[in-house]
């Protein structure tokens, strides 16, 4: 295979021409893959401190609903004493047997 002068005029530059566009190929496969970790951190990053904030809102709200808990029994053990206080018993107090 033996190339003329000409030939070698036109393959010699489209061999450097290829080349570069080979390493750049290989460069862009380099840099999205590095985009794509960032990325990846990032997002870990942030469903790291969701997960706090969302830990540290569930306690407070826990701790919320516990003082609710405790004033709604509180406020349901007042009722049920002063519906005893002014409930009236059918026949208790109403009539007096002296006969007996």
């Amino acid at each position: 295979m033996s190339l003329k002068l000409a030939e070698l005029q036109i393959a010699i530059p489209k061999t450097f021409d290829a080349g570069k566009i080979a390493d750049q190929i290989q460069q862009q496969g380099a840099i999205s893959q590095s985009n794509a970790q960032a990325a990846s951190e990032k997002q870990l990053e942030k469903n790291r401190e969701t997960v706090i904030k969302s830990s540290e809102t569930s306690e407070t709200s826990s701790q919320d609903e516990e003082k609710e808990r405790m004033e709604h029994e509180r406020q349901n053990r007042e009722k049920k004493e002063q519906e005893l206080k002014e409930t009236k018993h059918p026949f208790k107090g109403n009539f007096v047997d002296f006969s007996g």
